[in-house]
């Protein structure tokens, strides 16, 4: 599929109420465990995708649409979350992720992009030049990605429990 950034909205726009009806009211049990060592819990990934609309989606491409000569991208701290989530309960993590991409969605529907402005570019610290497009079929696929890493963490919670069916959950084998 080519980058559209209609389809981008139906992904966008949907990430929250889907992290939503999965986790609201669930017990910690499934959220605040991890898959081992240097790995991330559920609650971790919604503080890692907070940070990300505060500070990677929408200041990249307000960048890359802007005027300015200098084009360079901040660096993302993909960590961040754990310094800015502690004390916060994950519904309050949902919350805020949902008003957060609100604010975001209602930001890029008001800059209206068409045209060429899906090929302007600005520049990742470490991909160098960065297409717009790129930017935000990236977005995407960001939530498909963490939605995916959500279902496994919980998923591994079971893996001793599940017995020989291990052998049919493809999910529990990575």
């Amino acid at each position: 599929m080519n980058f559209s950034l209609e389809k981008s909205f139906d992904v966008l726009e949907r990430t929250p109420a889907v992290l939503d009806t999965m986790l609201q009211g669930i017990s910690a049990d499934w959220t605040s465990v991890n898959e081992g060592d240097g790995t991330w819990s559920v609650y971790d990934v919604i503080g890692h995708l907070i940070h990300g609309e505060k500070t990677d989606w929408i200041p990249r491409a307000e960048l890359i649409l802007s005027d300015k000569p200098d084009k360079t991208f901040a660096p993302f701290d993909r960590f961040a979350q754990f310094d800015e989530s502690p004390g916060k309960s994950l519904a309050q993590l949902l919350d805020e992720f949902k008003a957060l991409r609100q604010q975001n969605m209602a930001w890029l529907r008001s800059k209206n992009p068409g045209g060429n402005d899906f090929e302007k570019t600005g520049i990742h610290p470490a991909f160098g030049s960065v297409t717009l497009s790129q930017l935000l079929a990236t977005w995407a696929v960001h939530d498909l990605n963490h939605i995916a890493q959500i279902v496994r963490v919980m998923a591994y919670q079971y893996k001793s429990a599940v017995g020989p069916w291990i052998e049919y959950l493809r999910i529990l084998k990575t």
